[in-house]
Parts: C-alpha cells; structure tokens; sequence
C-alpha cells in the first residue's frame, strides 16, 4: 500500500480555472487596486531585494526568460515566454508560470499559473506609475494595441485614475472590435479610432502595447504634445521598440530596474549613461516625479521580477479568501531524509 503524501510533501497550485475564479470573485477592478498595494509596497522596500535583470534565451522565433528575485524571507520566479508569431498560429503571444518559495527551508509554498496574473500585474504597474507621473485630474487615455492586455490596462487606470474615456486604436480592426465589445457596460466612453494620430489627440496619457519584435515607431516625435504622460510597455526586449527616438530625448523618463531596461525597453535606442529616473525612488520620495505641467513623463516599463513577486504574494493571500485552489504532491518526504531510493522501493 503507498503511503499518504506528507503534509510538507503538498504544495497549493492554482490553475487557469482557479484564477479566473479568483478575478471573478474579487471583480478585475478591485483586484488590480489591491495588487497595485502589494506592488508599491515592495517598491518601497525595493533595496531589500536581490535583483538582476532576467534571464533570457533569444531565439528566431521569440525569447523563453525567467524573472527570480528573493526579498531574503521568500524567493520567486516566474517563467514566461514571448512569441509574437504565436497569435498567427492559435497560440498565445505571453504564456506564464511562477513559484514562490520559502528560503529558509527551500520548499514552494506556492505554484500558479501566470499568464493572466501577469496581465494583471502589468496594468496594476501602469497605472501604479501613472499615480506618480501622470497630469493631476487626467481623464482621456489613448489605447494603441488592442491585444491580451488592452482591457487591463484600461480598466486599471480607471479603478486607480479615474478615467473616463479610452481611445483604442489597432492595425487590427478586429482587435479594437473585441476591445470594445468586452469594455462595454464598463462605465468608460469608449471610442475606436481609425488611426494612431486620432487615438492620441485630446488623450492625457497614450498607453502603447503592441506586439512586433522590431524597432517600431508606434508613436512618431510630432504625435506628443507638451504634458502627456507616455505608458510604453511594448518594447520588452532587445530590438523591439515602439517610440521614436526624438521622443525619448523631450522626455523625463522613469524605468523599473536600469540594467534590464537599457537592454528591453525603449532607452535601448540611447546613449549607456543617458539619466532615468528608477519608479522605486518616485515612491519613496527619493526623486520627483512630474515637475511641471508641460512635462512629458515616459514610464518605459519592460516588467521586472519584484511585480512578479508582488503578485505571487498577493494570490498566496487570497487562497484562504477565495479557496480557489488545490494541493499537489510534488515534493518527495521520505521518513528518513536519507533514504529516498528506499522510499520509491516500499511504493512498488
């Protein structure tokens, strides 16, 4: 007879259904105000954390990473792959997992699925920065890429803004189509745009989200007036970007981690030791944010490990709330620590 799995030997996994069960139960808007608490929080505390840029396998085809950071009482990775040509195959373009463990004995105390997780966390951190850097009382957003992540975005800056319209514009008109039919009844005037020029006129903050590995130019230097505050979150790799360079050079510009985004984001197109502001300094009053309203402010967002444990977290407190999990036997606990071959041989 094979014995029961230890107790320490089960690890919760919430699985796609789970979250969706999670999401739903909570609603998209009150979660994503929620983890935005959790992602400013570990903001503020950023220099307690090991952090290096992730680590990435190039291919022709697209880029598989892995997001590790540790704040020295849990450590967390997430695994998450980008695949541009995956949309014309059936496959999604972002697909992701993530674990959060406890260093002091090594074990996972947590296993998720994180494709949707990140989608959430992603617009959590958006509009997080945009708390910081956009203009007071900002009420218009231009949409520019109305893919897996448009209406997160938007329902984000709504939940934690205010705004009041979006402006969605894709190459892709089936894309805004979807986008506006699953935005409906969402309390925002939605309006769809035949173009980038006329999503962005009147628009307080351009948010662009497109999905091409290439050196894009999403928004071109004559698009950005004075006082708009840019949420670039396209350009996550290297040679994948979406901004003009004459923009960067008009822009105070705000990044997650230095190193990582001087190879992903948008800065990639500048010059090693041209000045950026890091998010975690805004938050804890380090640095300013927004100095004038004439200011543009450009958040070039790449994503970093430490939202990715901020949201690990956050699911890891909302198991007991929710019950939206299961347990798995995933860890072997023989009896004696020191006789593993003798445990596989009494389970025969």
């Amino acid at each position: 007879m094979k014995p029961a799995p230890s107790r320490l030997a089960m690890v919760p996994f919430v699985s796609v259904a789970h979250m969706m069960e999670i999401v739903n139960g909570i609603g998209p808007a009150q979660l994503m105000t929620e983890l935005a608490d959790y992602i400013e929080a570990d903001f503020r505390r950023w220099e307690s954390f090991d952090k290096t840029p992730r680590v990435a396998a190039h291919s022709s085809d697209g880029v598989i990473e892995l997001m590790p950071t540790s704040d020295g009482e849990n450590y967390g990775f997430k695994y998450v792959n980008g695949h541009p040509k995956n949309m014309r195959e059936g496959y999604q373009t972002v697909t992701a997992f993530g674990v959060l463990s406890n260093v002091n004995n090594g074990y996972p105390i947590l296993l998720t699925e994180m494709t949707v997780l990140t989608a959430l966390r992603t617009a959590a951190t958006s509009a997080l920065a945009a708390k910081h850097l956009a203009p007071k009382g900002s009420r218009t957003m231009a949409m520019i890429g109305n893919g897996a992540q448009c209406e997160f975005q938007t329902l984000a800056f709504r939940a934690l803004l205010g705004i009041e319209e979006v402006r969605l514009y894709d190459i892709d008109g089936k894309a805004t189509e979807k986008a506006a039919r699953n935005l409906a009844g969402s309390g925002l005037r939605v309006v769809s745009c035949a173009s980038k020029e006329e999503a962005v006129t009147g628009a307080e903050i351009v948010t662009t989200c497109t999905a091409d590995k290439q050196n894009a130019t999403i928004l071109t230097d004559n698009m950005v007036g004075s006082g708009i505050h840019i949420n670039a979150i396209g350009g996550d790799c290297p040679g994948k970007t979406e901004l003009h360079r004459d923009i960067l050079l008009r822009s105070s510009i705000f990044v997650e981690y230095p190193p990582q985004t001087r190879i992903e984001g948008e800065i990639q197109q500048l010059e090693a030791n041209h000045p950026v502001t890091e998010l975690w300094e805004v938050m804890t009053g380090r640095a300013p944010g927004r100095r004038s309203a004439s200011e543009i402010t450009l958040f070039d967002s790449v994503g970093f490990a430490i939202e990715d444990f901020s949201a690990l977290r956050y699911i890891r407190d909302q198991l007991e709330r929710t019950g939206a999990y299961v347990e798995l036997d995933m860890l072997a606990d023989p009896d004696d620590p020191r006789d593993l071959f003798g445990m596989v041989r009494r389970a025969g």
